[in-house]
């Protein structure tokens, strides 16, 4: 029998191996199937008693059957019960109304959602943001705004918020805080859209519908708390998964 170290260390080796960790030059796209729909050992669901209020109210998020119904109102984030460093997660998502806006945040600090809990700073915990906007979004933008979209995308932004820091994978949006992705992929209001997150020793990668797209490294903090976000708009997350990494 190994030592309890030494087989932590082999499985930590299996799981590295299986799945081709790559530098951002490289990108791993053609992870296997099972990895990116949650599916083998170690893998859990998450649910109602996975996550916590911080600052929205009782009836913003309601469960049934294992799907979250977020009314967008008001804004604000629920979170894990527990802090995670190294993880892989997957989220099924889809928005209700046209130009609906969420995210999933990951290594939330414990700090900023204490203040979030206490009624001070902004809405949003310190973090990375996965972003989850509907293609409307943009429309709504440059209509009101009168300018093109140029600091954002729809299709799956990666971004640091608050105190966090991180450097993003190109393509950069122009004023160097997000990872654009490096293709459209994401589905309309109304229709399921698929997320992959992978966070290792301070490096995020998302695959959305099945493809790589944005990332980062460098992240400071590299732990903290998954958040689903709720941000004005009615917006469902389904199959929520979530495996832990040595």
């Amino acid at each position: 029998m190994f030592p309890a170290r030494l087989r932590r260390a082999l499985a930590f080796g299996v799981i590295c191996t299986n799945l081709h960790l790559a530098t951002a030059a490289d990108p791993d796209s053609g992870l296997p199937k099972a990895f990116i729909n949650g599916e083998g050992p170690g893998w859990r669901a998450l649910g109602e008693k996975d996550f916590l209020n911080v600052n929205c109210k009782p009836e913003t998020f309601t469960w049934t059957n294992g799907l979250a119904h977020c009314t967008g109102n008001p804004v604000g984030v629920i979170r894990t019960e527990n802090v995670y460093t190294n993880f892989e997660m997957v989220a099924q998502w889809r928005h209700l109304k046209s130009g609906g806006n969420s995210g999933i945040f990951v290594l939330a600090t414990p700090e900023s959602i204490k203040d979030l809990e206490n009624g001070i700073n902004t809405p949003f915990p310190s973090g990375i943001e996965v972003q989850v906007l509907d293609h409307g979004y943009t429309e709504q933008y440059e209509k009101s705004s009168k300018q093109k979209a140029t600091w954002f995308t729809t299709n799956g932004d990666v971004f640091p918020v608050g105190k966090t820091t991180m450097k993003p994978f190109p393509p950069i949006s122009p004023d160097g805080s997000r990872s654009f992705p490096r293709k459209n992929l994401s589905k309309g209001v109304g229709e399921w859209n698929h997320y992959y997150i992978r966070c290792i020793n301070g490096e995020i990668r998302l695959w959305v519908n099945g493809e790589e797209v944005s990332g980062g490294n460098n992240i400071k903090p590299a732990s903290g708390y998954i958040c689903l976000e709720s941000e004005g708009a009615p917006v469902e997350f389904k199959n929520l998964r979530l495996r832990e990494l040595p």
